[in-house]
């Protein structure tokens, strides 16, 4: 997070009038609406929006998981759309970490296991001190022989948020994170991901419900109807909130629920 609001921030992904859609004739949905956004290196962000309003898909199209009917996605200078199978796979597994709501973690391996998992994958190792460097900001030293019966939801959250960040990707993608956990344990992921980025120069998307969670980020962008609709910088609750409130007011303007 740069310290000058007015300063250039370079982008870790970027996306060019994005388009995609679902189903066909009268099912036909319009996910994303020609979207182009940056999402700068170094920064922690949020992406919001009603049910629907195409945050989900974006997240998928960035991190290679979903491909655009049209447009650009790039990570760092790699253009997504260019790549043949096995590129687009070692681009998942070199360069983006994704943390999902329910987890995601293999039940029959430790947290240890489970955190190098992708680098296993890879025929890889941690660089020197990075995974214990990460397994410290997470917190979870004395838990590494556990299983994930045997922790909490955030304690296996956080061990998810590790196996993300310990690869040092360029970017990390979390789907509503904190969606399955208690107010306290996600402000414990949230406060994890917060400091990826301010102490290791992580850059980390994040699609949430939440303004709450939205106020950890450096920025916010709002979705709508498969468009960005606005945005805000260090955002706090309150800012969040009154954002939500006008878009829903803009499509009820009568206020009818």
């Amino acid at each position: 997070m740069t310290d000058d609001p007015g300063a250039a921030v370079l982008a870790a992904a970027s996306v060019r009038d994005l388009v995609k859609t679902y189903g066909a004739g009268q099912a036909r949905v319009r996910a994303l609406d020609g979207v182009s956004l940056d999402l700068g290196q170094g920064e922690f962000t949020a992406v919001m929006g009603p049910s629907g309003s195409g945050k989900s898909t974006l997240m998928h199209c960035c991190a290679g998981l979903d491909t655009a009917d049209s447009g650009s996605v790039r990570i760092g200078d790699t253009e997504l759309s260019r790549l043949k199978d096995k590129e687009l796979t070692r681009l998942r597994r070199d360069r983006i970490g994704f943390v999902f709501q329910s987890f995601n973690l293999v039940p029959t391996l430790t947290a240890e296991e489970n955190i190098r998992l992708p680098l296993s994958i890879a025929g890889r190792r941690a660089e020197p001190g990075v995974f214990e460097s990460v397994v410290e900001t997470v917190g979870l030293g004395p838990r590494l022989s556990h299983r994930p019966s045997e922790l909490s939801g955030g304690q296996q959250q956080r061990v998810a948020v590790a196996r993300a960040l310990v690869s040092r990707p360029d970017i990390v993608f979390a789907d509503e994170p904190t969606g399955n956990l208690d107010s306290r344990s996600g402000a414990e992921v949230l406060t994890l991901l917060r400091r990826s980025v301010d102490e290791i120069g992580q850059t980390v998307v994040m699609v949430t419900h939440d303004p709450v969670a939205a106020a950890y980020t450096d920025r916010v962008v709002f979705l709508a109807d498969g468009r960005v609709v606005d945005e805000l910088r260090r955002p706090d609750r309150d800012q969040v909130l009154a954002v939500m409130t006008r878009m829903t007011d803009a499509v009820l303007p009568d206020g009818t629920p």
